[in-house]
């Protein structure tokens, strides 16, 4: 079982190679604005595994996550497996923004500030109350 994980995980680190090798335009316009600590000073990666996922973008440091999203996230499959990463990805204390591709080309700015403003201005996690005792 221990063998299966680290093979999993080896082809993981492959994909996540491949996936940042052959970039699609929008990832590689927001790239751009984001490496080398452009982006009020903060790091990012790109094409990084977290858990069973890939995540497009990630700030460690502020647990915040970009993903990119094209047409095929619009068909019901797809949405469903991106709820389901979604709220995985927020149980282990990410916060995930979602772009479509066509923000990046018509509204790049304006994502930038989105991010900008969640990067300095984070969501608090909502911690469960605690019941009566």
């Amino acid at each position: 079982m221990k063998r299966d994980r680290i093979i999993r995980s080896a082809s993981k680190i492959q994909f996540s190679r491949t996936l940042r090798k052959n970039q699609t335009e929008t990832e590689r316009l927001l790239w751009s604005k984001l490496r080398n600590r452009q982006l009020e000073e903060f790091k990012f990666r790109r094409q990084q595994q977290i858990g069973p996922y890939i995540a497009d973008f990630i700030c460690f440091e502020k647990k915040l996550i970009i993903e990119l999203d094209g047409s095929q996230h619009n068909e019901d499959a797809n949405k469903t497996k991106d709820v389901e990463r979604t709220e995985w990805l927020e149980k282990e204390g990410y916060q995930v923004l979602r772009f479509w591709d066509n923000d990046i080309f018509i509204n790049l700015e304006g994502v930038l500030e989105k991010v900008k403003l969640n990067l300095l201005h984070p969501h608090p996690i909502l911690l469960p109350s605690r019941e009566k005792e």
